[in-house]
């Protein structure tokens, strides 16, 4: 027993990670948190079927749900990188309390109808979008790296056993006293998390620098996510494979409701079916890891998951579907968490929260987007009919984007490292003062200059990844081998902060640039800003 227990616990185990006791509380946070957010997603489903018989209402739910991540994520992503991240996280919780019970208030007095449900869960789903990103950001923060998919393998193994636990205690709630009293329950489950976060001993960064400015933040976490190719593989394939699996989410309670003939017990056995594979499945993935790469593993599991799906509606019973929406929960987890581990790794910390934002806006707006088509399509056609084009148009995108795999781009160091000097001034320089324009020269062997050219373009992509403005590179027409390049930053902070983003991969690209200059001495580096004009 002790050796089992070891196994699963130990230096390398999956349940490694709940050795950390920050980790650990946090875990049990965000589990609490699912359990509610399944909790909100069950009640407003099942409520709709009783306020309308309109499958795309009913469908829309899911989409009022996702939507606000979407609509909110960069915009969320930037204030959870700049303000204290703890206070953030209670103020969300807060949020979300205040939302259920209104939701309870509204449900009580007879004042719910079907499109002031979807209002409530649209502002409910504006809470989820402004916690996603904190949790994403600082869980790399409270393990070692070595823990890292462990932990985001129990972040996903909590939000499936949410998908047990929420929609079994909603479904027995409704079926005992009403939605109502769901509502009621997340409220007090909300107040109690933000509790277990306010004991959160956080220390948050206190920068030298002034903070960044909001829109300035945003176009920083959306030009460094552009100019990844890494992200931009892995944004692709999350929109198209959550835009084709969320079609037997959004649709589970008109299959059980109409295709099984059954209640609220059927909808919510599919449903912890479907978590509990997800759960097998998750403390299974460190071992499948060591002999699948991701980019297989994702492929592999996008074939399971739509077969599956497809089987799951073409089932004439219901003992015949349970097991395969096992199989569903098990493939939907294999992929989701290959993406959400390839994504954090793929970020430094100082933008993970926008980043991640910005990957979870791709996912909930293919889940969105995917919620009202399936949706349609069930309302004109029959949601048979709907699950299979779905199931099929899984199948045609794999195969259409078959050679974007995500490890065909490296996965760069990011360890935070600060070889640059930083420049002695003559004068003292206002942070605001700007925009600044940085260049530096170099002379390069005449055959090397295509080479330089190549490591120049790699360059360009990390200097906007930094916050640049812009980047340019200039050949001088009368010396060959002599080349300026040019890059702007916002203000003399912006460019101070490119000190503390600097990178081991940063590093191995500027010995790379240098090692083809020809002098003795390093490129020379002219720093100059905008001249404030008198009329």
């Amino acid at each position: 027993m002790k050796a089992y227990l070891t196994r699963f616990i130990g230096q390398n185990g999956w349940l490694s990670p709940l050795r950390f006791d920050t980790f650990r509380a946090l875990w049990l946070t965000w589990l609490i948190a699912n359990i509610c957010m399944w909790m909100n997603d069950v009640a407003a489903a099942w409520t709709m079927t009783s306020l309308t018989t309109s499958t795309t209402l009913i469908a829309l739910v899911q989409t009022a749900s996702s939507l606000p991540v979407l609509l909110l994520g960069v915009p969320s992503g930037a204030i959870a990188d700049i303000v204290n991240r703890k206070h953030y996280f209670v103020f969300t919780q807060i949020w979300l309390a205040i939302n259920a019970t209104v939701l309870m208030l509204c449900l009580t007095i007879g004042t719910l109808g079907p499109y002031s449900l979807l209002l409530l869960t649209f502002t409910n789903g504006i809470g989820l979008a402004m916690r996603w990103p904190i949790f994403a950001a600082v869980v790399p923060d409270l393990v070692p790296k070595d823990s890292l998919q462990p932990a985001l393998a129990l972040n996903a193994i909590a939000m499936n056993t949410s998908r047990i636990v929420g929609p079994l205690a909603a479904g027995s709630i409704i079926a005992i006293a009403g939605s109502q009293y769901v509502f009621a329950l997340n409220m007090v489950l909300s107040l109690i998390t933000t509790a277990i976060v306010m004991r959160w001993q956080y220390q948050n960064y206190v920068p030298t620098l002034p903070g960044e400015r909001f829109l300035g933040a945003m176009r920083v976490g959306m030009q460094h996510v552009w100019q990844s190719n890494r992200m931009r593989v892995i944004l692709l394939r999350a929109f198209l494979f959550f835009f084709q699996s969320t079609g037997l989410i959004a649709l589970l309670p008109v299959i059980a409701k109409d295709h099984f003939e059954g209640g609220a017990n059927t909808f919510t056995l599919l449903l912890s079916c479907l978590g509990l594979g997800a759960i097998i499945a998750g403390s299974q993935l460190p071992h499948i890891r060591k002999r699948i790469k991701s980019s297989d593993l994702i492929n592999y599991g996008v074939v399971i998951l739509c077969i599956a799906c497809a089987g799951v509606v073409l089932s004439p019973k219901l003992w015949i579907a349970a097991p395969l929406m096992m199989i569903c929960g098990a493939a939907w987890i294999a992929v989701a968490n290959s993406l959400t581990t390839a994504a954090q790794l793929t970020l430094p910390g100082w933008v993970r929260a926008r980043g991640m934002s910005i990957y979870q806006m791709s996912l909930m707006g293919g889940s969105a987007l995917g919620a009202g088509i399936w949706g349609k399509l069930a309302s004109e056609l029959d949601v048979t009919s709907s699950i299979l084009m779905s199931s099929a148009f899984g199948l045609v995108s794999l195969f259409l984007i078959r050679h974007l795999r995500i490890d065909k781009h490296a996965i760069e160091d990011l360890t935070p490292v600060c070889p640059l000097e930083r420049p002695h001034l003559s004068k003292d320089i206002e942070l605001r003062s700007g925009p600044v324009l940085i260049s530096i020269e170099y002379c390069i062997h005449k055959d090397h200059l295509d080479e330089f050219k190549k490591i120049m373009g790699h360059t360009r992509k990390s200097r906007l990844r930094q916050g640049a403005l812009s980047w340019s590179l200039f050949e001088d027409a009368e010396h060959v081998g002599k080349f300026i390049e040019n890059f702007i930053f916002e203000t003399w902070a912006d460019y101070l902060r490119r000190f503390d983003r600097f990178t081991a991969e940063d590093l191995a690209m500027q010995e790379e640039r240098h090692r083809h200059h020809l002098d003795t001495h390093p490129p020379k580096v002219t720093r100059r800003i905008a001249a404030q004009l008198k009329d």
